[in-house]
C-alpha cells in the first residue's frame, strides 16, 4: 500500500506546474550526505511517519460480491493510516528553489481528495477515495526541527504532505449460500415439555396465501357472492 501511494505521488509531482520542466522526484532521506551526491533539481519527498488513523476505524463486516451481485465472502473493514512526507526542494538558489514550492503547492493544493480511478493496484481495488492534505498543521509527535536534526542537516523550507491511504484487512470468509427458503416457526406448549398437540410449522408463504384466501372469502360473503 505504501508504495502504491507513492507512485501517486511521483505522478502527481512530476506532473501538473512541473510537468515537462525535467526535474527528479525523489524519496530517499534528504541526510546531508545525499544533499552532496545530488547532481541536479530535486524535489523530494521523504516518508517520516506512518501512523493509524484511529477516528476511521470501524467495526463489522464488509461483503464481497461477484459479479452476480451475490455476497460470496466477507471481510473486515479496511484500517485507514496517515502516511506524512516532508516535501523539499533543492537547487543551487534559495529563490529557485521556492519556485519549485509554489509549483508543488499549486499542483497538490486542488487534489484535496484523489479518486479511485487514478488509484495503483490493490489501492484502487479498495475502491475508495484517499484524502490528501499539504501545508496543514502538524499534528504528528515530532517537529519539523526534530526531522532535520536527526536527519543531520540545517533546517530548510519544507511542504507537510498528509496522505490518509486505507489498507485492506485480512483474512477474507467465506460466505454461505444465499437463502432461497423461508423461516420456520414452531409454537410450542408454555412448559416447553416434549411435542405439543398443538405445535405447528408455520411458513410465511403459506401463512400469507391462507390469509390471502380469508380474506377474499369474507369480501365474497360481504357481497352476498359466497354461501
Amino acid at each position: 500500500m505504501i508504495h502504491e501511494v507513492d507512485e501517486v505521488l511521483k505522478a502527481l509531482l512530476s506532473g501538473g506546474a512541473l510537468a515537462g520542466s525535467g526535474i527528479d522526484v525523489t524519496f530517499e532521506a534528504p541526510t546531508r550526505d545525499w544533499a552532496a551526491r545530488r547532481n541536479g533539481p530535486v524535489v523530494n519527498a521523504y516518508l517520516y511517519d506512518i501512523r493509524e488513523d484511529v477516528h476511521r476505524r470501524q467495526r463489522g463486516q464488509l461483503p464481497v460480491v461477484d459479479e452476480r451481485d451475490v455476497v460470496v465472502k466477507r471481510r473486515q473493514p479496511p484500517r485507514w493510516f496517515r502516511l506524512s512526507y516532508l516535501l523539499t526542494a533543492w537547487t543551487k538558489q534559495p529563490q529557485d528553489e521556492h519556485r519549485l514550492l509554489s509549483a508543488v503547492l499549486a499542483t497538490l493544493i486542488p487534489r484535496e481528495l484523489l479518486p479511485p480511478s487514478e488509484l495503483p493496484g490493490a489501492l484502487g481495488e479498495l475502491g475508495m477515495a484517499v484524502p490528501l492534505s499539504v501545508a496543514g498543521i502538524q499534528t504528528e509527535s515530532r517537529s519539523l526541527a526534530e526531522i532535520w536534526s536527526a536527519l543531520g542537516g540545517e533546517l530548510k523550507p519544507s511542504l507537510d504532505l498528509v496522505v490518509t491511504a486505507p489498507f485492506p484487512a485480512y483474512p477474507e470468509y467465506d460466505a454461505g449460500p444465499p437463502v432461497t427458503e423461508g423461516a420456520v416457526v414452531r409454537v410450542r406448549d408454555m412448559d416447553g415439555s416434549g411435542r405439543a398437540d398443538g405445535e405447528r410449522a408455520h411458513r410465511p408463504r403459506q401463512v400469507a396465501a391462507a390469509r390471502e384466501a380469508r380474506k377474499d372469502a369474507l369480501r365474497r360473503r360481504s357481497t352476498g357472492g359466497g354461501s
